[in-house]
């Protein structure tokens, strides 16, 4: 899967599991702050990413993911492991 097909579809799938406009999924936003995440919100967008890539996600990892950017760098990178 190509980072072009990852974007695009991380977009759209965050964008129809937490019904916001992905025109604010910019590289920098803080995707806590752009999907408007409470910590119960934010176990769903995990439970989802690895749910739909089959990759995990483990809390101390998880303190990382800030942007969109570090979301998709870290699926990508785990992707091209499996």
């Amino acid at each position: 899967m190509t980072r072009e097909e990852i974007v695009e579809n991380v977009n759209s799938l965050l964008a129809e599991e937490f019904e916001v406009d992905p025109a604010g999924f910019t590289p920098d936003a803080n995707v806590r702050d752009t999907l408007q995440l409470d910590s119960l919100s934010l176990v769903d967008l995990v439970a989802l990413i690895q749910q739909t890539y089959k990759i995990k996600i483990p809390v101390s990892e998880l303190r990382t993911i800030r942007t969109f950017e570090n979301l998709y760098d870290y699926i990508q990178s785990h992707l091209s492991q499996a």
